[in-house]
């Protein structure tokens, strides 16, 4: 081959070179890694077979240990190329080991013993056979190669092995010297450029490129023909479109490269469009705040919406219940018998450590959800292992204790494309959410059933307010009358029957009384600067979706606060409640606002819910039952006289203020700790 040919194509190479190593850096991947090797061990060749004046080490008497370093570094460079795009290995011990490292040593060792050892003439009698044997070695392992399950078709795989295996050990019997190296760096060149196809699975300009240059770069092999050889304008011809062969693969690997970069980054696109979309869907979702019941009932539809918008084509929805079990709510894309055998299996878990963390492998990396086995909560003869629903992946709904539910996720639609935590984190966000909304609903719940036993407790203590005084004046003269005398015996039972009904209503209005009186429970030092901030977080989508400006301020080192700590959260969570209602139909041109200071104050600690809202119509009465509390008429309820009462029973006050022009506060004081 002309230096002057030469020369451009060592130089394009070299440049490539520093090329292959950014994308490896960039990338770290293993095919990139062998690809970058290949090339610089077909560049050493380069430099071994280079001829420019005083640079010659192509003669091999001259440099015979070159020449076998020149031949070792091309088969190795051909046998990398494979196994880029076929990197199976075996285990041996506790080692895994790819099979081209024992697929290249014999190679090697013919190349070193041809070179190094006999100088370039082939050895006669015994000593030859070890050459065929090294080549019966690597034919060998290339079988096994070949057998292993990878892209290729097995049987088409071992057909290659088998049919170029032999045809190169014809050569080494019958020609020997390098050609047999020759012939088997073409041999896998050509292998390379059918995988390339098998591997990609696509015609692009990549593919193309790459696999025309490693066909043309097997042509090498074709110097063993005879005319070839004898025709010094064919062997320059043949060279030359071998050198540009290498130059065309390197550019078609690199174009594979970007290829796949690019396909990346769409894939990345279509995922984050997916999962707004299905963010977006979810947010759609209006989950009820009213009754637990009421909440409870909306589990098929936001099953349903999971379906329709996730990977997943069946969801079900188990949540925690009174009993301490689970109940199945509600479920999408599973038929009879699959629902049957879910309600059944959900009714078994028990809610200690279920899903706790640790308790079962994550789902993927870097996710909140658990690859759940339902083997444990199976019974004999299960209807899920006849339907193969064994294992499903659950997203939890976490409470401050324990799990209270959990969205069990199965079917996935595209099996052939990996799990991947972005398309569980919308599932996850909606797990939260719902959590979150069911646990406000059942806070509430609990309040609206505090202000209807407060209600009657008030009702039972004015009622017997009123009625102890008249019935003490029945008493009295009924008492009286019995003492009298001159009384007819039918008149004497009379009174006596008021005396019996009037004392009868005197326990009635005693057990009234009693229920009127609250017990209070234990004090403990409760952190208000966490319930705050619960309370912050709980109602943050909601401030969100109502357009309300929303600002938390809390004193820095704030003493905990004396009281109870169920009692506290109720009062603190109506008295936001209100603030919110205040705001939300006010003028669109007029500000909404909720702020919420918590400050020491002595031996206080002082929490103030300011709103922008209409005032107080009468502050200082603002915490009677059933009196109009706002400058628009309306009520409050029984909900601030409860939580006046429960600031009492904790030792605090509480108070109402307006400000000027516009707003008002509720300003709750409990003792500090």
């Amino acid at each position: 081959m002309a230096d002057s040919y030469q020369l451009p194509v060592m130089v394009l190479t070299a440049l490539l070179l520093p090329a292959f190593g950014q994308l490896y850096l960039r990338s770290r991947d293993s095919r990139t890694l062998l690809w970058l090797l290949g090339f610089f061990f077909a560049f050493l060749r380069m430099l071994q077979s280079y001829k420019l004046g005083m640079w010659d080490f192509s003669d091999a008497e001259l440099h015979p240990w070159l020449t076998a370093a020149g031949l070792t570094c091309v088969q190795i460079s051909s046998a990398l190329f494979l196994a880029s795009l076929s990197p199976l290995s075996f285990r041996l011990g506790r080692f895994r080991i790819l099979y081209v490292i024992p697929f290249t040593i014999p190679l090697a060792a013919y190349a070193v013993l041809l070179y190094g050892v006999y100088h370039g003439r082939m050895p006669v009698g015994f000593p030859f056979l070890v050459f065929p044997w090294l080549g019966s070695l690597s034919l060998l392992v290339g079988c096994f190669w070949a057998f292993s399950k990878g892209s290729m078709p097995t049987w088409m795989g071992l057909g290659i092995c088998i049919i170029m295996g032999g045809a190169g050990l014809w050569v080494c019997v019958s020609i020997g010297g390098p050609w047999p190296l020759l012939f088997v760096e073409g041999a896998l060149h050509l292998t390379t450029a059918l995988l390339i196809f098998f591997v990609f699975r696509r015609l692009s300009p990549g593919t193309l490129l790459s696999g025309l240059g490693f066909g043309t770069w097997s042509l090498g092999f074709v110097q063993i023909i005879q005319f070839t050889a004898n025709s010094p304008v064919l062997h320059l011809g043949l060279l030359r479109v071998v050198a540009v062969g290498k130059v065309a693969a390197a550019m078609g690997m690199l174009l594979l490269v970007l290829e796949d970069q690019l396909a990346i980054n769409l894939a990345a696109q279509d995922r984050e469009r997916g999962a707004r979309k299905e963010l977006e869907a979810y947010t759609r979702l209006t989950l009820s705040r009213r009754r637990v019941e009421d909440f409870d009932r909306q589990g098929t539809q936001i099953c349903q919406t999971v379906v329709d918008n996730s990977r997943f084509s069946q969801a079900a929805l188990v949540l925690l219940h009174g009993s301490g079990h689970f109940r199945l709510v509600g479920a999408a894309g599973f038929d009879d018998s699959s629902l049957n055998a879910l309600e059944a299996l959900a009714s078994r878990i028990h809610a200690a450590g279920f899903l706790a963390p640790g308790s079962a492998p994550p789902a993927v990396e870097n996710s909140q959800s658990f690859n759940l086995s339902l083997q444990p909560w199976l019974l004999p003869g299960d209807d899920l292992e006849r339907l193969r629903l064994t294992e499903v992946l659950a997203a939890p709904l976490l409470g401050r204790s324990h799990t209270d539910g959990a969205l069990f996720l199965t079917g996935m639609r595209e099996p052939d494309k990996p799990l991947r935590a972005g398309d569980l984190r919308a599932v996850e966000v909606l797990a939260e959410r719902i959590q979150a909304a069911r646990s406000q609903t059942m806070m509430l719940e609990k309040l609206v059933d505090a202000e209807k036993f407060v209600g009657l407790g008030q009702l039972a203590g004015n009622v017997t307010r009123q009625l102890n005084n008249p019935l003490t004046v029945i008493l009295g003269y009924a008492s009286l009358l019995e003492a009298s005398e001159g009384f007819h015996p039918q008149e004497h039972k009379a009174v006596e029957a008021i005396l019996a009904e009037a004392r009868s209503m005197r326990s009635t209005l005693e057990s009234l009384s009693r229920l009127s009186r609250s017990e209070s429970d234990q004090f403990s030092a409760l952190s208000v600067t966490e319930l705050l901030n619960d309370m912050e977080q709980l109602h943050r989508s909601e401030f969100l979706h109502r357009s309300i400006d929303f600002k938390l301020r809390i004193a820095p080192a704030l003493p905990r606060a004396i009281g109870n700590a169920q009692q506290v959260r109720q009062a603190v969570l109506y008295c936001l409640q209100f603030a919110i209602e205040a705001v939300e139909n006010l003028d669109p041109t007029t500000e909404k606002s909720v702020r919420v200071d918590a400050t020491a104050d002595s031996d206080a600690v002082k929490i103030t819910i300011a709103h922008t809202g209409p005032g107080f119509l009468h502050p200082t009465r603002a915490f009677d039952p059933f009196v109009p509390v706002q400058a628009a008429g309306e009520t409050a309820g029984l909900g601030l006289s409860l939580c006046a009462t429960i600031l009492r029973e904790n030792n605090g006050r509480i108070s109402a203020t307006n400000y000027d022009p516009r707003g008002a506060a509720i300003i709750l004081e409990l003792q500090a700790a």
